[in-house]
């Protein structure tokens, strides 16, 4: 995750945890002498990116798991982000999922123009340069703009997305299902229960969850279920505004779901009375939203503990435990 316009984002939601991401170096990048066709960042800029010559290239602080840069050109600016480890697929995923949200004309994302793969190893993708406010957006125009995605951007497929993608730096699996259930409860839930067995051998929280896994569909009685666009990762660090002040949403983990699901990081997106009563005039809330808003939580903190450590595993089992003593299963 990483900020766009030379804001750093902070949030209270990660622990201080030695293993969590730190800001990157603001140094500036050093500039190889190299020929046009051994930078495919710069042959497209020169070419179908319409610009003459590259101004400066200017480092973006924020990210912790890919290097970003701000390209100034004569035809504008470019923002860039570069992995000098994963190749393309990840970055395809998430061009693909902003391309997605470009499209629904209803909330401003980055428009992704390239995704490649880099000579020397790794990957990049070009998008649009959004030069941020000085606020967060104002959250009943937040809300209500995501509504509208939400409402608009539906799939005939089932819940799922066409290709996989990642969560933070964990896998996210996008299969196509035809039923909600069993999409979260397997491709969700399920699959961070095994990673968290597979990584700390913890068999506990595993075994707690299969259960809880086997026992959610009182929890959905009375629910119309669509498959919604969602960003997927939405907390405040991928929530910004533009310099009119229109919200703007980034570094998407997109996939058609259960709208509620993009509620899964509010307990560190700071989302308040406001976001939410604008969101529920388009899109009305269903009954017991309140009794499924932690499960969609539970997927959240589980990737944290499965990407920084026992830290979020407390959190993580206390809402299994609830949900095993509500369900009583």
């Amino acid at each position: 995750m990483v900020a766009q316009g030379g804001v750093i984002s902070t949030s209270s939601c990660f622990l201080s945890l030695p293993r969590h991401c730190r800001p990157s170096s603001t140094k500036p990048p050093r500039l190889a002498l190299v020929a046009m066709s051994d930078d495919p960042i710069r042959e497209w800029i020169l070419s179908e990116g319409k610009a003459t010559k590259i101004i400066r290239i200017s480092p973006v602080g924020g990210g912790c798991i890919n290097l970003a840069s701000r390209y100034d050109t004569d035809a504008g600016s470019f923002f860039v982000k570069t992995n000098r480890s994963i190749g393309p697929s990840m970055f395809e995923g998430e061009a693909l999922g902003l391309g997605a949200m470009y499209e629904t004309r209803s909330i401003r994302v980055p428009r992704p123009y390239k995704v490649g793969a880099l000579p020397t190893g790794g990957s990049y993708i070009i998008m649009e340069f959004i030069e941020f406010g000085v606020s967060r957006g104002n959250q009943p125009v937040l809300g209500r703009k995501l509504a509208e995605m939400h409402k608009v951007a539906k799939s005939k497929k089932g819940f799922g997305f066409d290709v996989d993608n990642t969560i933070g730096s964990t896998p996210q699996m996008n299969t196509w299902t035809s039923d909600w259930i069993e999409f979260y409860a397997k491709h969700r839930l399920g699959y961070q229960l095994k990673l968290a067995r597979d990584q700390y051998g913890d068999s506990t929280i595993y075994e707690k969850g299969q259960r809880l896994i086997k026992n959610v569909g009182p929890l959905f009685e009375n629910v119309v279920i669509e498959p919604c666009l969602l960003h997927g990762d939405l907390w405040s660090g991928n929530v910004n505004s533009d310099k009119d002040g229109e919200p703007v949403i980034l570094d998407p983990a997109c996939y058609y779901g259960h709208n509620e699901a993009e509620f899964g990081m509010s307990w560190c997106a700071g989302f308040g009375g406001a976001f939410y009563n604008a969101y529920f005039e388009v899109m009305p809330k269903q009954p017991g939203f309140e009794k499924r808003r932690d499960l969609y939580m539970l997927y959240h903190y589980l990737n944290h503990y499965n990407l920084f450590g026992s830290g979020y595993r407390s959190s993580a089992m206390s809402i299994i435990d609830d949900y095993l003593r509500m369900l009583k299963a």
